[in-house]
Formats: C-alpha cells, structure tokens, sequence
C-alpha cells in the first residue's frame, strides 16, 4: 500500500512539473478540460465558410432549375466586388468578402424572382496552367526582391508579406527590410500604404505584423540607402 502511494504521489508531482512547463495547467484544461470552454467565434468564421471571394478572383456559376439543364458561367470578379452574370440578373451583385456558400445563397435568392426553386453551385475558377494566372487573383511585388512580378494569390488566401517575398526569390542584399510598403486601392479607387517591418517581424517575433495581402495588392521593397 505505501508503495502505491508512493507512485502516486511521484506522478501528482510529474504532473505539477508539466503543468508548470507548460504554462500553467490552463492549458492542459484548454484540452482535456469542461466542454462549455468559450470558443474563438471569429476563429471558427474565418475559417468556416472557406476562403473568402474578393476583387480579380475567378469563379464558375452553374444555375438551372429541376426542369431545365444548369448554364454554366466562367465570371471574374471586379474592382469593385461584384460580378455581372448573364441572362437573368440585371444589375451587378456584390459578393467581396462573402465565402462560396454565402454567395450562393444570396444568389438561390436573387434568382428565385425569375427561376421556380433554382438550382445553384458556385465554385472558385479552375487553375490555367497555360497562363499560370490564379483563379485567387495575383499580387505585384517589386523592388529588391530576386525575381519581381506577380505573385499568385493560393487558395487559402493566407498570403502574407513574408510568404509572398519568399515565392519572389528573397530580398536582394541591399534591400531596406524595414520600410516595405503594401499599396492596396480599395473599390472607390482610394489607395492606402501600409509599411511593414520585416526585423519586427522576425527579430521580435511580431507575426502579428505579417500583413495578409489580397488580390490586387502592391509590394514595393526599397533599396537602403547605407
């Protein structure tokens, strides 16, 4: 009996270090703890519906009704959001931001008026090996950076600065990684520049400053001028 207590004991103690290494047995409770734990709801959104639909993004529309054969629509999406589909609808329909379940409900929606019960399926454009071009849309970079152009977009839309400088060859040696600048025009055509600071990035762990681009954007990287 005092042997099994002994072991007992010995693991409560194991178990007190590993918490302590840890962090703090908050975290093995963030696991293996009560079911009614808070949830990140704007974790499970970002993620839920899929990647996001935004400006330059390629998406194929089928719509048919259960009477009639679904037509099929290769659509781009504007500058301004939106894209313009043929034959029933008469004005351009917004659909930046939204994921390919949201845009197809609102569709379902907006065809209802001239189609009984439409069938609807919306999903992002097919990949053109022979232009190389994103269904995702592309970003620019330029400046010092070893191979400069654009930048396809990925299907998670996760591209960040740093991911998007590494596809382009690195920065040159005598590129200012202090002072690259994210140019992004917004569908009224206004423009905002945002620096990023890639040693705030790396040397103070701030990923938090890893800028997520979107289509469309600009990134320049000066040179130093030391």
């Amino acid at each position: 009996m005092e042997g099994l207590y002994t072991r007992f004991a010995a693991g409560a103690v194991m178990a007190s270090l590993l918490c302590a290494f840890a962090g703090g047995c908050r975290t093995v409770e963030k696991f293996f703890g009560p079911e009614d734990d808070p949830i990140d709801a704007a974790a499970v959104a970002k993620y839920w519906d899929g990647p996001r639909i935004g400006p330059g993004m390629a998406l194929e529309i089928q719509v048919g009704s259960a009477t009639t054969a679904p037509k099929e629509m290769g659509v781009l999406v504007d500058q301004n959001g939106e894209i313009t589909l043929p034959y029933l609808l008469q004005e351009p329909v917004a659909c930046d931001g939204l994921g390919l379940e949201a845009l197809k409900q609102k569709l379902v929606k907006e065809y209802s008026v001239y189609i009984r019960q439409p069938q609807v399926t919306v999903t992002f454009g097919r990949y053109d090996e022979r232009s190389g071009v994103s269904p995702w849309g592309t970003v620019t970079v330029l400046g010092e950076v070893g191979n400069p152009g654009p930048v396809n977009m990925p299907a998670t839309m996760d591209m960040t600065v740093t991911k998007v400088l590494q596809v382009a060859g690195g920065v040159k040696p005598f590129a200012n990684k202090s002072r690259i600048i994210v140019t992004r025009c917004d569908k009224d055509g206004n423009q905002t520049r945002t620096r990023v600071n890639l040693h705030e990035i790396g040397e103070d762990g701030r990923f938090d400053k890893d800028m997520i681009l979107k289509a469309g954007d600009v990134i320049y990287v000066p040179e130093t001028w030391y």
